[in-house]
Order: structure tokens, then C-alpha cells, then sequence
């Protein structure tokens, strides 16, 4: 599979999951101040609204990832020879990779133990469900950032190496 297809595929999944996410904590949200104006308070809509948020957070980091929208230092980069530029974003994705390949792991260790639990305001519900957002987020960071990766080492030399300094 192409790279830039997979990109494009990953992009428009994560571009829906993020717009239901925003709308489904905006309704959750609204729904319970209504409730909580008219005293008749919903015992679920903070926790659902806390997981929502959760997930919206987790998904919009890999659609970020994705456009390389993360903090960073575009500046330094520029400035260095293509080399050292190389060597500063392979130094940076390791990081970031081992960083999110430790979450990932950590994340199906956390499902593991909440077993049969679930959530406090509505039983019926899991809570490895509302869990499961840090390992799946964490492997769709992973697959942003190597999807994203050979665009970055695609880039051009910097203006330094043009001019012949």
C-alpha cells in the first residue's frame, strides 16, 4: 500500500472520529446542564463527558501528529545542515516512538487489570472500554508519526546549504 494513501486514509478516519468525538461531548455536555437547570440532574454525564473529552484528546494528538502540528523546533531545524537535521528528527522519533510504544504497553497492561470493573455511573458499561482509548490512541500516534515520517526527511536542504555557507 502506498504510503500517501495510507496517510490520507488515516487522516479522513481520525478527521471523523474527532468530529464525532467534539459533537458527542457538546451534546453530552449541553444535555446535562439542561438537566442540572431544570434540578433534574443526570447521574452519567460528567463521567461520560470526562471519557469523551479523554478520547477527543487522545484521537486529536494522532490527527496532530498526523500534520506534524506538535510543538517542535522548525527554526533549528532549518538552520542545520541536512545531516544534522537528519540525525535531530531520527534522535526525535525514536523518543517519540519508545515514548508512545511504552503507553501502548502500559495501556494493555491497564486493561488487564481492570478486569470486570466498570464504570461508577453506568454499570453496564466497562471500564476498559472507556480505558482503551490510551493503547489504541497511543498505536494511532505511532502510526501518525511513521505515516508522517517521510515527508519530514523529504525536505529540502536548508538555505545555509544553498547559499554555500
Amino acid at each position: 500500500m502506498n504510503v500517501g494513501r495510507a496517510r490520507d486514509g488515516l487522516r479522513g478516519v481520525l478527521e471523523v472520529a474527532v468530529l464525532v468525538l467534539m459533537a458527542s461531548l457538546a451534546v453530552v455536555v449541553v444535555v446535562g446542564v439542561g438537566f442540572r437547570k431544570f434540578g433534574a440532574s443526570l447521574v452519567w454525564y460528567d463521567e461520560v463527558a470526562s471519557i469523551l473529552l479523554a478520547w477527543l484528546t487522545y484521537y486529536g494528538a494522532a490527527l496532530a501528529a498526523l500534520h506534524r502540528a506538535h510543538i517542535g523546533m522548525p527554526t533549528l531545524l532549518e538552520r542545520v545542515s541536512t545531516r544534522t537535521r537528519l540525525v535531530l528528527v531520527v534522535v526525535g522519533e525514536v523518543g517519540v516512538l519508545t515514548f508512545f510504544g511504552v503507553l501502548t504497553w502500559a495501556g494493555v497492561r491497564v486493561l488487564s487489570v481492570l478486569g470486570g470493573t466498570t464504570l461508577v455511573s453506568l454499570p453496564f458499561v466497562p471500564a476498559s472500554v472507556a480505558q482503551s482509548v490510551i493503547p489504541i490512541g497511543a498505536v494511532l500516534f505511532i502510526a501518525a508519526q511513521l505515516l508522517s515520517l517521510p515527508e519530514v526527511l523529504r525536505r529540502p536542504p536548508s538555505p545555509a546549504e544553498e547559499d554555500g555557507s
